[in-house]
């Protein structure tokens, strides 16, 4: 619990993150105590959050990012967000969707907390470009704009990244569909700017 506490409300944890002040099964034991005391709050199987309260809402349901990154320590893998959620990110879209996807090089899963989902999904090495990096934010919400927003993708990425994203975006730009080659290039090649967070941006 005092793990817990020194993150602040609003962390969200599984048991491989205390692996190292017990073995699994006391530490199950531990988090499964501290939810049933109302210390912690259980998600779903073997996630757990130290909530953030709202003074008359009560407890507040988690950040996305936040569950995908507790999950991927988990399995020790990558995420990366996709959809609507990397376009948001980059404020090319207004839409907050209920349903947040990423892309990950571990296994899929998916957890469902109120109205909300979190679904990692499994992707193959050539579908998750710079995991985890905003040059893998604007690969996806390329992906999920399409062509014909192509022209705002790159305005938008070209004033957010950074020197040494775009040189990332440059080296991974070959493993993109062809068709998103010449818009990760021409960000590629455009000077100045940096990546400015969101609120719902990743930077894993």
């Amino acid at each position: 619990m005092r793990r817990a506490r020194a993150g602040g409300r609003g962390g969200v944890f599984t048991p491989s993150d205390f692996l190292d002040m017990a073995g699994r099964a006391a530490v199950d034991q531990a988090l499964s105590r501290l939810a049933k005391s109302g210390r912690l709050r259980r998600l779903a199987r073997g996630l757990y959050d130290f909530p953030k309260m709202h003074p008359k809402l009560g407890p507040l349901s988690p950040v996305p990012d936040d569950v995908a990154h507790a999950l991927a320590r988990e399995t020790g893998s990558q995420v990366q967000i996709a959809g609507a959620r990397a376009a948001n990110a980059l404020g090319l879209s207004t839409q907050i969707p209920a349903k947040s996807t990423y892309l990950t090089d571990g296994p899929s899963r998916r957890v469902v907390f109120g109205r909300r989902v979190v679904d990692l999904r499994h992707a193959s090495p050539k579908h998750l470009i710079a995991p985890g990096s905003p040059a893998g934010t604007v690969v996806q919400a390329l992906r999920h704009l399409g062509l014909v927003r192509a022209s705002d993708v790159a305005r938008v990425a070209a004033l957010r990244l950074s020197a040494s994203d775009k040189k990332t975006l440059a080296t991974s730009a070959v493993q993109a569909p062809a068709w998103m080659r010449p818009t990760l290039v021409s960000i590629a090649n455009t000077s100045g700017a940096r990546w400015i967070s969101s609120p719902d941006s990743t930077n894993e």
